[in-house]
């Protein structure tokens, strides 16, 4: 039973991750791919009132299901069609997901195991900053971990129909993630229960009517929009849809690829500090009959390698893949935390130098990324730096105060201090190690992507957004992007002809067009285009245009 205290943390936990998530949501555009990706998909829905179909560029979108573009979507028709609402899904899900945190820490243990959870993964970087994000992945991973959690309190229960009420949630959850992403959250979640149930040597009871109830729940849930394309014979899309998924498992699609331990990389420095005490936690229970908490730590290490083993062996490598190893990662963290506390044990002397080491890393980043923009004419004069179009990049006139430095100096000054002072008492210490790491993120992320962006994309964002008040077509060439649609606020055109970037290029077009190019490939477009004429470049960009054919 929840006491008093338990309503009152719940509550604090709700206020408190609103604070840290919600504001500053709007201040730095999308960015391309994902983030603009999914809201231009959410911006058509609302400009054709096509809420059924995912459409970029007003064509058939079949790489994504729409349940998170919905919920972009009922955002956009609050906030507006804006960086802030793309975004505000992703901040409820933190909400969410540190709500969901604490009640099953508290009920697999106690009030401290959840609360701590809480601050652990609340305090981890990129599990802090995902929720900052207009990405998919936040709500896909938490539908899979609360899928995973219900399978689990179904393998516990002795009554039916607790048993039948756990395995339905489960089912509900699984299927949610299949209409947020696709048939990749059915499969996270079959092998982690396959390989479960592998371990148990099948000794889990299920019956017949339980493996009906799960697929009918799950096909209702998550098979609903497939149905829908096939009765209403959008047969292509559902094809083309599931061709996409077996692409991404076979070649490293867009040019994501990657090395073989990639994302073990990603996860040992980006859900720092969480991974470091997680690593004093690998290896299975054997205490499972007597301690629940032991077998759903069996369950988190299951999730956790069978995600990094699955992810490694596909061919594209994108950081958010393995993004739901943050729920297992930070559980077996607060595991061993609470263990430290509770035993009154002093933190390992191997963990502590890696606390340093990777606080020391990141620390070390910004102050990198403080020197790179102050001695950026240096850099550029070396030739260090091969792609003319990074080098044009640097050239970007972005404002730096000179004090950003300090954001990574503080940081890994501060942890070195709070991580040597062994007069501190253990919980005082830990808690500070992840508060500087949340005030350190929280910092970054306020401050530095703006300056990334800057330099990266916003010559072009603001050259859309300025042809937005044009009768015109814009067009980037030789380079994929999706922040045209999105800041050009394109509609449907009327000549269907639009479409075609060789109409655009040497077609009798009816009104001007404008063409943004990199300025690596840019003289080849305008040596085999003599129409198209340079209005200016910028930061690495090439605009021209082609006038209005008489």
């Amino acid at each position: 039973m929840k006491t008093s205290l338990d309503h009152t943390i719940q509550i604090s936990i709700v206020i408190i991750a609103a604070l840290l998530f919600i504001p500053f949501l709007g201040h730095v555009h999308l960015f391309d791919w994902d983030e603009i990706n999914f809201a231009e998909a959410a911006r058509e829905m609302i400009r054709t009132g096509n809420y059924l179909n995912v459409q970029i560029d007003f064509h058939p979108f079949w790489e994504k299901p729409p349940l998170f573009i919905w919920m972009q979507v009922i955002s956009m028709k609050v906030f507006g069609i804006n960086e802030f609402a793309a975004r505000f899904p992703n901040a409820i899900c933190g909400v969410v997901t540190l709500s969901v945190l604490f009640n099953i820490g508290r009920k697999l243990r106690d009030t401290k195991l959840g609360l701590t959870w809480v601050i652990v993964y609340a305090c981890s970087i990129l599990p802090f900053f995902y929720f900052k994000s207009g990405i998919i992945d936040p709500w896909f991973n938490l539908f899979i971990f609360t899928g995973i959690y219900y399978s689990f309190l179904f393998t516990l229960a002795e009554k039916l129909q607790k048993r039948n009420y756990y395995l339905g949630l489960s089912a509900l959850f699984i299927g949610l993630a299949v209409l947020t992403k696709g048939p990749v959250g059915l499969l996270i979640y079959g092998l982690v229960f396959g390989i479960y149930m592998i371990i148990k040597m099948f000794r889990v009871r299920i019956t017949l009517y339980q493996i009906l109830l799960f697929s009918g729940v799950l096909i209702a849930v998550g098979g609903f929009w497939f149905i829908v394309q096939l009765l209403s014979g959008n047969y292509q899309v559902v094809n083309d849809f599931f061709v996409y998924q077996v692409r991404l498992f076979q070649t490293k699609d867009a040019g994501h690829g990657g090395f073989l331990l990639y994302h073990f990389v990603i996860l040992f420095f980006g859900v720092f500090p969480a991974s470091i005490f997680a690593l004093r936690s690998f290896k299975l229970e054997k205490k499972e009959d007597r301690e629940p908490i032991h077998e759903y730590k069996n369950w988190m290490m299951i999730l956790f390698w069978t995600v990094l083993i699955l992810f490694t062996i596909v061919r594209t490598k994108i950081v958010h893949y393995s993004s739901i190893c943050y729920f297992p990662l930070t559980f077996l963290a607060s595991y061993v935390i609470v263990k430290l506390i509770d035993q009154k044990q002093e933190i390992p002397k191997w963990m502590n130098r890696l606390l340093i080491t990777v606080a020391v890393f990141w620390g070390s980043i910004i102050i990198a990324l403080q020197l790179i923009a102050n001695y950026k004419d240096n850099i550029i004069a070396s030739n260090l730096i091969k792609d003319p179009f990074a080098v044009h990049n640097l050239e970007a006139q972005v404002t730096w105060s000179g004090h950003e430095w300090l954001i990574g100096a503080l940081y890994l000054l501060l942890m070195i201090l709070f991580i040597s002072f062994k007069r501190i008492q253990i919980q005082t210490r830990i808690i500070f190690i992840f508060l500087l790491t949340l005030i350190f993120t929280y910092t970054t992320v306020l401050v530095i992507p703006q300056k990334i962006e800057g330099y990266s994309q916003r010559a072009a964002i603001e050259f859309y957004q300025e042809r937005s008040k044009e009768d015109c077509y814009v067009e980037p060439i030789g380079f994929k992007s999706y922040a045209h649609l999105f800041y050009f606020n394109k509609n449907i055109q009327s000549n269907p002809k639009s479409y075609d970037e060789q109409w655009l290029l040497s077609g009798a077009i009816d009104k001007p067009a404008y063409f943004i190019m990199k300025i690596n490939n840019a003289k080849d477009y305008l040596d085999k285009y003599p129409e198209l004429k340079i209005i200016y470049e910028k930061n690495g960009f090439v605009f021209a245009k082609r006038s209005l054919i008489q």
